[in-house]
């Protein structure tokens, strides 16, 4: 980890071109709830840019004039061309040049794990995302109300009573939920579940779609049951947020009673967990050069990442 810092701490001290030439690849923040992923990138894109214009920038450029009474002598003198000043046409860098895309993109109400593509990293991170790879969430529910939105900022609509749901209702309805989308998977493929073609299938790699967005959980377990409170843990593909809330609201009516999510966060997206993940506080340019040679060393692990080798649906 000293090597890494090191590393990063010496293009820190060069200027600012160098940094800017080095800003490539991807890197992993964690994104906090009530924000959207365009306001994730206006802050980081503005961030990096307000670093690197403190930092040595380029000189102004020269200009020639010519000087004297053309009758008697002339001369020529380089000076200072005030027209590229700073102070005339700007800051040196400006958070529209820097690229910023993400590879997976998380709801307003989503918080976690964000993987963020900066500059020729963008087209790492196009490859992530089309690749469909398995995120993790803890999504956390409550049992007894359920909202308009299924969500807890909603209108509550009905109220009824939770008390006689116990821990081992929610396991296996959640394990019926898990073997119902592992079975979606194999019909998917047109071959039967139970025979030496969907084993073989099922050794090679992990089962996904490839052109369907129809989300697919491989795993749901619930980590945490304190009621009215739970927390469940999913991994899943083609998730979306609203599928997320949606789902907690369908546990609470097939316990026969009502629910709406209270929170969700991403753990996981890949080889990627909330270890890899900056806090705000750390988006400055010196964690960022850390996490990009750290998420590129990952990267290069496990290629998987961006090769497609696993088994998809079509």
């Amino acid at each position: 980890m000293q090597k890494t810092a090191s590393k990063a701490l010496s293009v820190i001290t060069e200027d600012a071109t160098s940094a800017w030439k080095a800003l490539n690849g991807i890197i992993c923040i964690y994104k906090p709830a009530d924000v959207s992923c365009h306001r994730i990138c206006n802050i980081l894109t503005y961030k990096i840019s307000n670093e690197l214009n403190q930092m040595k920038c380029r000189p102004c450029g020269d200009y020639v004039q010519i000087e004297g009474d053309p009758l008697t002598q002339l001369t020529v003198v380089k000076k200072q061309n005030l027209a590229d000043h700073p102070l005339v046409v700007g800051p040196r860098y400006n958070p529209n040049n820097l690229r910023c895309s993400w590879s997976n993109y998380l709801g307003f109400n989503t918080s976690g794990v964000l993987l963020m593509g900066l500059q020729n990293g963008t087209k790492t991170a196009n490859l992530i995302r089309s690749n469909k790879l398995m995120r993790a969430y803890r999504v956390k529910g409550l049992l007894g109300r359920a909202t308009d939105n299924f969500y807890k900022d909603g209108k509550v609509v009905e109220r009824t009573t939770m008390g006689f749901i116990k821990s081992h209702h929610m396991d296996r309805l959640l394990s019926v939920i898990q073997s119902s989308h592992q079975r979606k998977m194999f019909d998917a493929t047109g071959v039967d579940l139970q025979s030496q073609t969907a084993y073989d299938l099922a050794v090679k790699g992990q089962i996904r779609p490839v052109c369907s967005k129809t989300p697919l959980l491989y795993g749901i377990k619930c980590v945490d049951y304190q009621p009215p409170e739970f927390t469940v843990e999913i991994h899943c593909v083609n998730e979306y947020e609203m599928y997320l809330k949606a789902l907690i609201h369908e546990i609470g009516l097939k316990l026969h009673s009502t629910a709406h999510c209270t929170g969700i966060q991403c753990i996981r997206h890949s080889y990627f967990n909330l270890d890899h993940a900056l806090l705000q506080k750390h988006w400055t340019l010196q964690h960022i050069f850390d996490n990009l040679e750290e998420c590129g060393n990952i990267i290069s692990q496990h290629e998987n990442m961006t090769n497609n080798n696993t088994i998809v649906i079509q």
